[in-house]
């Protein structure tokens, strides 16, 4: 077997005439997780049940994975024989693609920000953080291995190889509210990291790469006045992140249109007339074509310009050699030229100013901040009287404190919108209990 195609545990059930390849398995294991299903109840943008139109966690994780497996597609042929040397496969691109969100919390950055606040003192809270730990630890798909997914299938989602206690800044770090409504989100940002207690599977991962590449993916950026971030990334998580930030700043573009939360004039003003001054192939030239197309009242056109939007930026994509990596998949990564790079964060930057930064939203986020936080505060009081049976037997049979809190941080973490919006009202409101379903 090829070393990474390996799994941490063992395969328990080989079933006669299945002859799918390690990938292929992960994307059926991935799509048939809990972890995966409760991303159709996680805000994206708008609040969840604002309506059925906008997006949540599950729409942007297929987008993402739609443009992923175009962007292995077109480099295939754009570039055969390097994407047949890096073995770059469809099924693995959409697999991670598929998987990048499964660790995002309640209320989107809002729940992120009071979990990483309540966990400050066990090992923080961090949203890749914990998809790597749903994958790896707490998906029920084995006995102690999560998904127990391939190797390079782990690898790849790897955005940020280092820990949490390595790239936390201190000196940011501001001093303990008592109230959780003082608690400012952007004193509260935590580091893009992986768990100190998950050190072991990481480890594990990297075990087919040189002692000399594996310091070298690990290195980081310092920074005075936020947390270290680190500079490295795989071949295949290069194209997932790219996949992301293209559907971010494109599919997440039309519900902001749809909301009327922006208008053309601002549009114009901000994208397009910088955009037709870059010289991006098939985009600076077209760019009031796409945005009256974008702005007018013509659904099937307004699709037909995001669609060339994303066009543009998949067929713009090559990969690139770092010449810093003994092993090729770190060594190669796919990437932008730089004006289609710049041009997309200009998208990128349009929706966060006008859509995510929006008052409206961040009521949602704070509301859900306050939510998660006072949940994490009941259960860490009395976990043996409130936790549920599977999530109180963990915390009962886990030893050390900080991991403890991990395990409610976990069950938090793993909540939808809407089931932490009944749970906060059954322990805090008068006259409310509605929990019909459940959620362990």
């Amino acid at each position: 077997m090829d070393i990474w195609s390996q799994r941490l545990g063992t395969r328990n059930i080989k079933r006669d005439g299945d002859h799918r390849n390690a990938f292929q398995r992960d994307k059926a294991r991935v799509l048939h997780s809990a972890s995966f299903r409760r991303l159709q109840a996680k805000t994206q943008v708008m609040g969840v049940g604002v309506s059925d139109f906008f997006r949540t966690r599950l729409t942007h994780s297929l987008e993402v994975a739609q443009i992923g497996t175009g962007i292995a597609a077109q480099l295939a042929i754009k570039q055969a024989s390097l994407s047949q040397e890096l073995e770059i496969d469809p099924h693995l691109i959409e697999t991670i693609c598929l998987a990048h969100d499964l660790g995002h919390p309640p209320f989107g950055h809002g729940g992120e920000i009071a979990l990483h606040y309540m966990m400050h003192k066990y090992g923080g809270f961090e949203g890749n953080g914990q998809t790597f730990r749903i994958l790896t630890k707490l998906e029920a798909y084995s006995e102690s291995d999560g998904m127990n997914l391939a190797r390079r299938s782990l690898l790849g989602i790897v955005k940020y190889p280092n820990f949490t206690s390595v790239l936390n800044n201190t000196a940011i770090i501001p001093d303990v509210s008592q109230r959780f409504s003082q608690v400012k989100a952007g004193s509260w940002h935590p580091p893009k990291s992986l768990y100190d207690c998950d050190r072991s599977v990481f480890d594990w991962i990297m075990e087919p790469v040189s002692v000399e590449d594996k310091t070298n993916f690990m290195v980081f950026k310092q920074s005075d006045s936020k947390h270290a971030k680190t500079i490295h990334k795989s071949i295949d998580c290069s194209i997932m992140e790219l996949a992301d930030d293209i559907a971010y700043a494109i599919h997440d573009l039309e519900d902001a249109i749809v909301m009327n939360l922006v208008n053309e004039a601002i549009f114009e003003d901000e994208v397009s007339n910088i955009i037709r001054d870059l010289e991006v192939e098939g985009l600076s030239e077209n760019i009031q074509q796409i945005q009256k197309k974008l702005f007018g009242q013509t659904a099937y056109l307004r699709k037909n310009a995001i669609g060339a939007l994303v066009n543009v930026f998949i067929t713009a994509i090559s990969i690139h050699r770092k010449h810093v990596f003994e092993h090729a998949i770190l060594d190669y990564v796919a990437v932008l030229p730089e004006a289609a790079e710049f041009a997309l964060n200009l998208f990128k930057n349009f929706v966060f100013k006008h859509v995510i930064k929006k008052p409206d939203i961040q009521l949602i986020e704070y509301k859900g901040q306050q939510i998660v936080m006072s949940l994490f505060e009941a259960f860490s009081s009395e976990p043996e009287r409130l936790l549920p049976h599977n999530t109180k037997l963990r915390w009962e049979s886990t030893e050390e404190e900080n991991d403890k809190y991990r395990v409610i941080a976990d069950y938090i973490s793993g909540m939808t919108d809407e089931y932490a919006n009944r749970m906060y009202a059954n322990l805090f409101l008068p006259k409310s209990h509605n929990m019909s379903d459940s959620q362990q």
